[in-house]
């Protein structure tokens, strides 16, 4: 059984965390792990060391990286939407010879907004990898499109869409995080998909103490797309319509000549990421605000009654 990662009971995590910790674990249901602590000296010079990494070698570097994190991570995990660069480090990782019990499963939201694609590749996954376990979390309470629509509105993802992205995404990576004692991920960001991700770090460290782990960081789109067809890996059939990144069917289009790959996403709009990426202080901080929000609509009305009652 994996063990849940949390910051050790006798700690100040934010003291620790602004001194000297990029990571801290304590104590979790198995007793014989070790503490692990990943000071940001020692972030910033893995980080330094991998990034200068050269193209040639970059395909055994990445194996590297893969086994070194399935060796020193207890409570891994490969959260993906199925996207080339996940499905690379997923191929990558069926051809090591990893022992049954320490291989890496895969969590995969499904926000019941993916194009039908997208659907019809995760079975296609199931066949061709069929060790690996896969893990699907949907928006809590909710089976199908319709059912949260009926719970949430219409077109959720314009009317709210921090809303949106805090019930279709958001939570049900966390409830999976909570549920599977998920410590580290393993991701298929990349510095050349742009946004925010054009400084991204090979391993990085989250706000709440999970590490995240970037092993295509220094990949190009070509390259990524060269180890597809190289090792007949299945990939979503949008990606030879033009759709470079591929999301949710109402936020996603494809992309034009001389675009930035993830131009496609929320196209027109001031973001670049979903909210899973995003700092969890940010939700944390707008559900407060939401929970306020009701709070003083709720008083409005009890007030609305008394005045009409007298």
């Amino acid at each position: 059984m994996s063990s849940r990662w949390s910051p050790a009971p006798d700690l100040d995590v934010r003291s620790v965390r602004e001194t000297e910790s990029g990571y801290v674990s304590g104590s979790g249901s198995e007793s014989s792990l070790p503490d692990i602590y990943f000071t940001k000296p020692h972030l910033a010079f893995l980080n330094r060391q991998l990034q200068f990494l050269k193209p040639q070698g970059m395909l055994t570097y990445a194996a590297e990286i893969l086994q070194w994190c399935i060796t020193s991570l207890p409570g891994l995990y490969q959260t993906t939407a199925f996207g080339l660069t996940g499905l690379v480090t997923l191929d990558m990782l069926s051809k090591m010879k990893i022992p049954r019990p320490q291989l890496v499963d895969l969590v995969f939201l499904d926000t019941l907004h993916h194009f039908s694609e997208t659907i019809a590749l995760v079975e296609r996954i199931r066949s061709h990898y069929p060790l690996v376990n896969l893990h699907i979390y949907k928006p809590e309470g909710v089976n199908t499109a319709n059912d949260f629509a009926r719970k949430h509105g219409d077109k959720l993802w314009e009317t709210n869409d921090e809303l949106y992205d805090w019930v279709a995404k958001v939570e049900p990576a966390q409830r999976a995080y909570r549920e599977l004692q998920v410590a580290a991920v393993l991701t298929g960001r990349r510095r050349s998909q742009g946004g925010k991700r054009g400084d991204l770090d090979v391993i990085e460290v989250d706000e709440a103490g999970l590490i995240k782990v970037n092993p295509l960081a220094n990949w190009s789109f070509s390259q990524v797309q060269d180890y597809i067809k190289q090792n007949d890996v299945p990939y979503n059939e949008l990606l030879d319509r033009g759709y470079n990144s591929i999301g949710d069917w109402h936020s996603t289009q494809p992309t034009k000549a001389g675009e930035d790959e993830r131009a496609g996403r929320w196209k027109g709009q001031a973001k670049t990421e979903c909210g899973i990426h995003n700092p969890r202080s940010k939700f944390a901080q707008y559900l407060q605000e939401q929970e306020a929000k009701r709070q003083e609509e709720a008083l409005h009305r009890a007030l609305d009654g008394l005045e009409v009652s007298s």
